[in-house]
């Protein structure tokens, strides 16, 4: 994926099909019984998943009794933002659905029935995947076994594989937590793939109570279901990139494996990706809907929103009249939701993407819409009309990757318009090639992060006992120690992208709320979202814009990913703000 930035994401009532009773903010996880309707239509091969968008003022749940009049089955209605998602085997049914009184859009979601094809891939996060690894500086070898049977642990003290974790020393970490840790009322949502709460670093801060699914498996993209409602529980992670994501954000310091920027924060699973790794705007919205009923305080969003690279108001000139038509509608949605969510204390993280594009001239798409496959085409895209979802959004603070040395990744996005609010940060994301004298990706130069035992093992880096196998070394870890007399044991391994670097920012913002935050009667413990960002902008360290000569990358990286710096030390298009600092973030007693 573009930006999903790996590859390898209260008040709510689950609304029944019928009998919709009207509700404020109603944010509908899929229920076994809107799943059953689900899996029904698949073996039937005719249904389609559809969005519907009420006008603003319009109520959703009576929209959704007239839907379900015209023969639509109602999966769930969010009030909060007037969305209905439905299914429904009349190919006619958005453009009919897009006539009736009251609606401002509709679209297509995704068909339900079709064999399996190829997932979303983002190359770029897993440069050493399927191919031996160059062994720069840092690349080690083994299944690390280090605390077998140790069973014992100082509390703050590092974790085992800690040394590996060169982004947590270049934005101070280690330091940061000898003041804040993080607070365990710190609600860090992962809107994600998913995320694996029996991982060891994971289970200690996993907040279950919590935690949604938000999406319905569809056969088509994500293959056979793993359970027969296609909705997996909420502590479960098949993709693998929301697991990574949680570590790095909150991962426990608590003698194994490693420990996260905000390791005594709590980590909320928001589930909107499906395991495919598409993030549709259906589950999407309703992540972001319920992150703010939830009273969640920070939510990482390492995607795009699927299918549209960029999104076009009236859409790009060469897109058809049903594809404006869409993008307009996901929009109003996505930019409802964000409104939403700002405007009830959540604070949002975003990953900048990883097209190694300058955000100010990103020129020609030629990747959307890509689903259903083989519909992209051409796409002339006008930054002033056109954005990518939803690190672009108003309010959501977008995060560039730099390497080891500091120098901006070379996938990472950046911009040459320092007035367009499209970078605020930079963060540790990794970068395969930034090692002296590069002859290939080096896994040290990436983030290692959690990634689920079952994960690892589908994709054969791990054999059914649970060993690295010998092709894997040096990318994937296995650490195991001793809990209350059983051995448990997690899994580590290298990514890269804005997807890893964003998490790292989030961690920040944890631990911002932490420090400053505060009880505001109902609303609970937190902290206003433009406070947070100014914190996290203000402390992040000045980086000044790199010599030319820094970005002339050896091969395999084509000179094309060389990028032109525009700002000061104060502000660039690189760097935002700066690289961010968690010590500095948390130096002040009060604010």
């Amino acid at each position: 994926m573009r930006n999903t930035r790996m590859v390898s994401a209260l008040g709510a009532l689950a609304l029944g099909l019928t009998g919709l009773a009207a509700t404020s903010n109603a944010t509908a996880a899929p229920t076994a019984d809107t799943a059953d309707s689900a899996r029904t239509a698949s073996t039937s091969g005719g249904s389609t998943h559809y969005v519907v968008l009420a006008d603003r003022g319009a109520s959703a749940t009576a929209l959704a009794k007239r839907l379900e009049a015209k023969g639509a089955t109602v999966t769930s209605v969010n009030e909060a933002v007037g969305m209905v998602t439905v299914t429904s085997s009349d190919a006619d049914f958005a453009s009919s659905a897009r006539a009736m009184k009251d609606v401002f859009g509709a679209a297509d979601e995704g068909v339900v029935g079709r064999s399996p094809v190829n997932k979303k891939k983002d190359a770029v996060e897993r440069p050493t995947k399927g191919q031996g690894a160059a062994k720069g500086p840092g690349a080690t070898k083994g299944n690390t076994q280090a605390n077998k049977g140790k069973g014992k642990y100082k509390k703050g003290a590092a974790d085992p594989l800690d040394d590996k974790l060169w982004g947590m020393d270049m934005i101070n970490a280690a330091a940061a937590h000898k003041t804040e840790a993080g607070d365990k009322r710190v609600k860090v949502g992962i809107i994600d793939t998913g995320v694996d709460a029996s991982h060891p670093d994971i289970a200690p801060n996993f907040d279950r109570k919590l935690s949604r699914n938000f999406v319905t498996d569809i056969p088509d993209i994500d293959g056979p279901c793993e359970v027969e409602s296609c909705v997996d529980p909420a502590d479960v992670d098949n993709g693998g990139h929301g697991t990574h994501v949680a570590g790095t954000v909150a991962a426990a310091k608590n003698g194994i494996g490693v420990s996260g920027v905000a390791p005594e924060a709590s980590i909320v699973n928001v589930r909107a990706g499906q395991d495919a790794g598409y993030f549709f705007v259906g589950p999407t919205v309703n992540a972001l809907t319920y992150s703010a009923d939830a009273g969640i305080d920070v939510v990482n969003m390492s995607f795009y929103v699927d299918p549209w690279a960029y999104y076009c108001t009236d859409g790009a000139p060469e897109d058809s009249p049903e594809e404006a038509a869409e993008q307009n509608m996901i929009i109003e949605s996505v930019s409802r939701a964000m409104r939403y969510a700002h405007d009830n204390g959540v604070t949002m993280v975003g990953a900048l993407g990883n097209a190694y594009t300058d955000l100010a001239n990103p020129g020609t798409d030629s990747s959307s819409p890509n689903y259903p496959a083989g519909n992209e085409h051409d796409r002339t895209i006008d930054p002033a009309s056109c954005m990518d979802l939803p690190t672009q959004g108003k309010d959501v603070i977008g995060v560039s990757a730099v390497g080891p040395s500091e120098r901006k990744s070379y996938y990472s996005n950046w911009t040459t318009d320092l007035s367009s609010d499209q970078i605020e940060v930079a963060a540790p994301g990794g970068d395969a090639y930034d090692w002296p004298s590069a002859t290939g990706p080096n896994p040290a130069s990436m983030i290692l992060s959690s990634v689920p035992e079952n994960v690892v093992k589908s994709e054969g880096s791990v054999d059914e006992d649970g060993n690295v196998r010998p092709g894997a070394e040096g990318s994937v870890f296995k650490d195991c120690d001793t809990v209350k007399g059983k051995e448990v044991c997690g899994y580590y391994e290298y990514y890269q992208g804005t997807s890893m670097a964003s998490p790292h920012a989030a961690g920040v913002s944890a631990l911002i709320v932490s420090r400053y935050g505060k009880v505001n009667g109902k609303a609970g413990f937190g902290m206003n979202p433009d406070t947070v960002a100014s914190v996290l902008m203000d402390s992040a360290r000045n980086t000044p814009c790199p010599e030319p000569r820094l970005f002339d990358y050896p091969a395999p990286i084509p000179a094309s990913y060389n990028a032109e710096c525009v700002g000061d030390d104060d502000f660039n298009g690189f760097y935002g703000d700066g690289i961010i600092d968690a010590e500095a973030a948390v130096a002040k007693k009060k604010l």
